[in-house]
């Protein structure tokens, strides 16, 4: 999604700038909207790496948990296992 976002924001900042320079010249209010679109883009951009980082670090926390998870069961079934063999 804001991959596609970036994608569409760059596309339109990138035709204002065609449209604009091929007419009769940029304007001031133009070249302004153009910069504060780089700016949006950028900070999507952050935020998208920022977003990526966040997720590799809750996958990784999800994977020792699991690891932990398993580890534990295992101790589980060979305490049952030792507990069976101790009834008979």
């Amino acid at each position: 999604m804001l991959k596609a976002k970036k994608t569409f924001t760059s596309a339109v900042a990138t035709l204002l700038l065609i449209g604009f320079v091929g007419c009769s010249g940029v304007s001031e209010e133009d070249m302004a909207n153009l910069n504060a679109m780089r700016t949006e883009v950028k900070a999507l951009d952050q935020e998208v790496n920022s977003l990526k980082s966040e997720k590799t670090k809750l996958e990784r926390e999800i994977a020792e948990h699991n690891a932990k998870l398993e580890k534990i069961a295992k101790e589980k079934a060979e305490v049952e296992a030792n507990l069976a063999k101790m009834k008979y």
